[in-house]
């Protein structure tokens, strides 16, 4: 099966099991490498060069009888993708029902609305500094204790010049054991899990319109999006996502990041993920936390043998502070920027987020 062929197949069963029941496991994202030193000590083969070869591999499993049936019609339409498959982030009580009926505005324009505020967006969040905390554990689910971590601690900020960087201030060593990151995972942390839809982007997804459904107190439009083709070297977006029917943005996505890597020895697959907003400045919703959580499933390679790990994801974005007083801040096709000054001059209580993040 062909890319684009393999995309669509996955963005139709994604649709189909996207509000899945609470006995599902799911998966995460790193890589193995728990066998590396032991190669390394025993003379075998330079750990570097494997840890550069071997990247992860998952497949969501349910472990529960009860859900067999389930578990064979996943089983089927995993076919598509070297038997690779995934189930989103389960929705907690904040999201009411689904109604399925048509809305007032044309699905067409709706999508071609939100786009351009994405758009608006975008260029505003490129104008902003902010503190990024980034945290993947695995668990030991016998104890049901973290065994290892990987944390680190990001600015992103401007450079003297005015160009935009990013500066680790925080990293201490990792003690991941059975799993190692991957340049996939970092990515995915620096632009993938705060996932923006903008009309220079939307051309290469289909984007079906779902229903409309309550999130918290905020009314949202739903729409499944998927690649129509993935190209070599990009990621995309898999998913779900949420979009508020008063400011036309998106407040929640779950879903995940693709294309998957199945290759023995080269296995790079990623978890479901669901990123929350907030609005922050009084007129852009604004990624404030991602969580991800499940089973990694690797089925082995030429140093390794097939193993289980428990991950655990979660990142948080704080300390929001628009940069700099030369920078037009456009809303609605209005210029905002004095009442963005003022606004931040004045300590403001912060809107809730659109669904209560999971601990």
């Amino acid at each position: 099966m062909d890319l684009k062929t393999a995309a669509w197949e996955e963005q139709l069963r994604q649709s189909r099991i996207l509000r899945p029941p609470g006995l599902l496991v799911y998966t995460s994202n790193v890589v193995v490498g728990g066998v590396v030193q032991g190669l390394k000590n025993a003379g075998l083969m330079n750990a570097g060069k494997f840890q550069n070869q071997y990247w992860r591999s998952a497949t969501v499993r349910n472990r529960w009888w009860l859900a067999l049936a389930a578990v064979g019609v996943l089983a089927l339409a995993a076919g598509a993708q070297d038997k690779d498959s995934f189930t989103p982030m389960p929705l907690d009580a904040g999201f009411g029902k689904l109604d399925l009926s048509d809305p007032a505005m044309p699905p067409e324009e709706i999508i071609k609305k939100f786009a351009a505020k994405e758009s608006e967006f975008q260029e505003a969040l490129n104008h902003y500094t902010y503190r990024r905390m980034a945290r993947v554990q695995t668990i030991d689910d016998d104890t049901h204790k973290v065994d290892g971590e990987w944390y680190q601690v990001d600015d992103v900020t401007f450079d003297p010049s005015g160009r935009r960087m990013e500066k680790t201030v925080y990293a201490p060593e990792s003690s991941l054991q059975r799993v190692m990151m991957s340049p996939s995972d970092l990515q995915d942390i620096q632009k993938g899990y705060p996932f923006v839809l903008t009309t220079e982007e939307i051309a290469q997804y289909n984007t079906k319109y779902v229903g409309k459904q309550k999130v918290d107190e905020v009314n949202c439009y739903v729409f499944d999006v998927g690649p129509k083709q993935i190209e070599k070297n990009k990621r995309y977006f898999l998913g779900r996502i949420w979009v508020d029917s008063t400011d036309l943005q998106i407040v929640v996505t779950n879903g995940r990041m693709v294309p998957d890597d199945t290759r023995k020895n080269s296995e790079d697959l990623h978890p479901p993920f669901m990123t929350w907003r907030q609005q922050i400045d009084g007129h852009y919703w604004f990624p404030v936390y991602t969580k991800g959580e499940g089973i990694l499933h690797f089925q082995g390679g030429s140093y390794s043998m097939a193993n289980d790990v428990h991950m655990r994801d979660t990142i948080k974005y704080t300390d929001y502070k628009r940069f700099g007083s030369t920078i037009k801040l456009i809303y609605d096709g209005q210029d905002i920027t004095q009442n963005g000054q003022q606004q931040q001059s004045q300590p403001t209580k912060q809107a809730q987020p659109p669904a209560k993040p999971q601990k």
